[in-house]
């Protein structure tokens, strides 16, 4: 294969991320019957699984980074990916190399055509992009592995996998046709992920969705860590620029201060829960210094998540998408990036997402919204749409409706001054999208 060959194969394949899945769509025998030709290579390695509503994506990062700090060589599986698909998998924060690629999916493609010509089971993108990250770990002789859910947890077809600790870092509203309408039924999804008698990470906080992971647990036989009982976090009153010194508390350990390399309060929360799953890694004869762990979270970098890109004025890289990530972009952008002039957003986002709510919180700090759409993707909310439930919601007028990304970005960046600033969020799709203009 090819390369394009090898891309147009992968990309061949049914999409959930362009055509939302319904909950009939989620099962997980193909993913089986997939492995086990393959020779079940998830079998083959140590596994940290790791699902939640938002900040599971911080959450792998920063355990793959401490991981590498004490010398493993570490797998990342995470989704979806910003500019290039080969992101999704990362052997030592390398993605997987275009010949890689190609050989990988030669052997994937013979066995996905000879299912195929079996039976209708037709594998999916995501599918498809599990298993190559799961055979290339293995190729690669990976140590250890981090693999980020794709959506909910019990159906996700990352959850054929048996890990070391299984990791839940929150519960919110996302994903509601396919997960359910309340945060206890989205809880019981998540905990989908829990297996028998493998330790659970948990840094869910609201009673319903916390006492439905613990169920699940005990139903389980799995021992059950949680933020607020077993382990937490201080945010201290220093900073380094607009990063937060945290103090992870565990019984483990008290750490020092630790300036994380990322910014915000729910990126504290988030080590925390990567310290205590490392603690629990630990627990199985996993020799790692509190110096890697101080190394990995300082050493820590996740694109697109609040991520400061320019200065005079001020931008920022977002891919917020549900309410818990816009309420934690706003409560960010207020204490790490005060600025004295007009703060600007640009905007899309999935109709599958709570849209509606996300512009109310927006609306509550930005002056001003380039409302747009992500590329020629079904799943983008008209930007005309949008403007009208601006209007509804807070009788504002200041928006511009711009009909490409690009547009609205130039629009922003030509109107902005320098003590301005500039917001891109509301879908990784849209922050993919505008990357390579921003680092041009």
């Amino acid at each position: 294969m090819t390369y394009e060959e090898a891309l147009g194969f992968w990309y061949g394949r049914i999409n959930y991320e362009v055509r939302a899945a319904e909950p009939a769509d989620l099962k997980l025998e193909r993913m089986r019957s997939l492995l086990q030709r393959l020779g079940d290579p998830h079998e083959r390695m140590r596994l940290i699984h790791v699902t939640g509503t938002k900040g599971k994506g911080s959450t792998a990062a920063m355990i793959a980074s401490i991981l590498r700090a004490s010398g493993y060589r570490v797998g990342l599986f995470t989704s979806p990916h910003l500019e290039h698909v080969e992101e999704r998998i990362q052997v030592n924060g390398v993605p997987i190399r275009h010949g890689e690629l190609c050989a990988r999916m030669v052997e994937l493609a013979s066995v996905v055509r000879e299912m195929e010509a079996e039976s209708n089971l037709g594998v999916t993108f995501f599918e498809l992009g599990t298993a190559l990250g799961f055979l290339h770990f293995w190729r690669r002789r990976c140590e250890v592995a981090v693999i980020e859910v794709g959506l909910g947890g019990r159906f996700d077809s990352t959850n054929v996998c048996r890990p070391l600790v299984s990791v839940i870092t929150n519960v919110g509203f996302d994903h509601t046709a396919q997960l359910g309408n309340t945060l206890e039924a989205i809880a019981y999804q998540k905990a989908g992920i829990i297996k028998r008698s493998v330790p659970v990470v948990s840094g869910v906080e609201q009673p319903g969705p916390r006492e439905v992971v613990r169920q699940v647990a005990a139903e389980m036989h799995a021992p059950l860590w949680e933020r607020g009982t077993e382990f937490d976090f201080q945010c201290t009153s220093e900073k380094l620029g607009s990063t937060l010194m945290v103090r992870i508390v565990t019984p483990q350990c008290h750490y020092p201060p630790i300036a994380l390399g990322m910014v915000g309060e729910h990126q504290a929360a988030n080590a925390a829960t990567a310290v205590a799953a490392i603690e629990r890694l630990r627990d199985t004869g996993m020799p790692i210094s509190d110096l890697a762990v101080r190394r990995g979270l300082e050493g820590v970098r996740c694109p697109a998540r609040i991520e400061c890109i320019g200065s005079e004025p001020t931008i920022i890289l977002d891919s917020a998408h549900n309410v818990p990530s816009a309420e934690a972009l706003v409560r960010t952008l207020r204490e790490s990036f005060p600025v004295l002039g007009r703060k600007s957003v640009v905007f899309a986002v999935s109709f599958d997402k709570q849209f509606a709510e996300i512009l109310g919180i927006l609306a509550r700090y930005f002056d001003y919204f380039y409302l747009t759409k992500y590329g020629n993707n079904p799943r983008s909310v008209p930007p005309e749409k949008l403007a009208s439930l601006l209007c509804e919601q807070t009788g504002r007028k200041a928006f511009s409706v711009h009909s490409t990304a690009t547009e609205a970005w130039n629009a922003a960046q030509a109107e902005a001054t320098r003590n301005d600033l500039i917001c891109i969020t509301g879908s990784v799709f849209l922050a993919g999208e505008l990357l390579p203009l921003l680092t041009r």
